[in-house]
């Protein structure tokens, strides 16, 4: 590709460290941002610990007043966003009109705002409190993306995507195709999700597909690992600047990583459970390759899904076997989500921010908790440490509720 997609800034509000500086050395020591819910009550709950932002500081991010009047996913989004555009040399709010109205904005999320609709009918159903007028707009997943564009001063596009785990995985695959066809030099885009709240809570655990807490909790992720028994819900948000390469240098900014492949695919099976014979899994797999121009003998790191789940964890592994072949157990791949918990329509651009930023410092973040592999995950997840590395070409992996998957191919721009 002569012109690529690159990306210029990056965001990071996780679990396990706020800010890209925080999360990368989060990723390099493998610390788990798993830990026991607080800020409400969770008596009612089995299931009491998740991947939450414990530190985040709302009020820094956006107005107290404002912040009535949104769900808590507004607020993580708009301070992974704010970092992305500082670190892409882009002054925020930004006031010059011409300059706003050529960059897009592009949010994948699963829930939007179903945390604040639920407190919502918490407040309706006591009456202890007073119902909100913003309950619809705050509800409404679509207006995710115009909180950003409102608070950041963006008037290109404003749009979300919501596709289940693959909802920012999908985001940043659209946000190339805007970006390939000139329709705007200039797209932020990335995923955020705040699920972490009693009626989703249970919601997952009637599913019975949330793991048991191990001692200690953060030890309660454990993808791949022979006794795992679910995923741990997580919250964050994480977002990129993308532009073509020939824009960024032009303004004078800093490629960090090339997007040159999507692909995205529906196994047309299940509501919440991916087909057994792999072969749409496989596919996206093969079509993000196939348009970064590439074979799959290129790939050299492997961001997988890795949520936990008996059954997704050893789909997976069957998946990379059928896409990649052979070369599939010589490649270092690894779950993110063993560190920050499974954050939902955000994972996707979690992952990638994750590959990028440790591939750029020059190691493969581990899996940890991995203490005794399940025999049908035969592959190498890179276990409790992290690893030195010199790899460039990546693949970022999403699987979905709905028999969707999403794939993304990235080649790390080492600093």
């Amino acid at each position: 590709m002569t012109d690529p997609v690159v990306v210029t800034g990056i965001g990071a509000v996780s679990p396990n460290g706020i800010g890209t500086t925080a999360y990368t050395e989060a990723l390099r020591r493998g610390i788990s941002g798993v830990k026991m819910i607080s800020g409400f009550d969770t008596s009612k709950l089995k299931i009491r610990f998740a991947g939450q932002v414990a530190d985040f500081v709302p009020q820094d991010h956006m107005d107290a007043r404002d912040l009535r009047r949104v769900s808590r996913t507004a607020p993580l989004a708009v301070a992974a966003a704010r970092e992305a555009l500082t670190m892409a040399r882009i002054a925020h709010p930004i006031a010059d009109a011409d300059q706003s109205e050529h960059i897009g904005m592009l949010l994948g999320t699963g829930g939007g705002g179903q945390e604040f609709v639920e407190n919502q009918y918490r407040i309706h159903y006591t009456g202890e409190g007073k119902s909100s007028p913003f309950t619809v707009p705050a509800g409404t997943p679509g207006n995710l993306s115009s909180e950003i564009s409102i608070a950041l001063g963006l008037r290109g596009l404003s749009h979300v995507i919501t596709s289940g785990c693959a909802s920012s995985t999908d985001a940043i695959g659209y946000a190339c195709m805007h970006l390939q066809s000139g329709r705007l030099p200039m797209m932020l885009v990335g995923g955020a999700d705040a699920p972490i709240a009693e009626g989703i809570m249970l919601g997952f655990e009637a599913m019975r597909i949330l793991a048991r807490p191990q001692n200690p909790v953060s030890k309660s992720s454990r993808p791949f690992h022979a006794d795992r028994d679910g995923f741990v819900l997580g919250e964050g948000s994480w977002m990129l600047v993308l532009e073509k390469e020939s824009h960024a240098k032009a303004r004078g900014a800093k490629p960090l990583a090339e997007i040159h492949g999507w692909g995205s695919t529906c196994d047309a099976y299940h509501r919440v459970q991916p087909s057994p014979d792999c072969t749409q899994s496989a596919k996206a797999i093969l079509l993000a390759i196939e348009q970064a121009g590439i074979s799959p003998e290129h790939i050299e790191y492997v961001n997988l899904h890795g949520t936990g789940t008996k059954l997704n964890d050893v789909l997976e592994t069957q998946t990379m076997k059928r896409a990649l072949g052979d070369r599939a157990k010589a490649i270092p791949m690894s779950s993110v989500k063993s560190m920050i918990g499974h954050p939902q329509g955000a994972c996707g651009a979690a992952g990638l921010v994750a590959t990028i930023l440790s591939l750029r410092a020059g190691f493969v973040h581990p899996t940890i908790n991995l203490d005794q592999p399940d025999p049908d995950c035969d592959l190498d997840y890179t276990p409790h440490e992290s690893r030195l590395t010199d790899a460039q070409w990546a693949l970022c992996n999403c699987i979905a509720f709905g028999s969707k998957n999403s794939s993304l191919v990235v080649r790390v721009r080492r600093e």
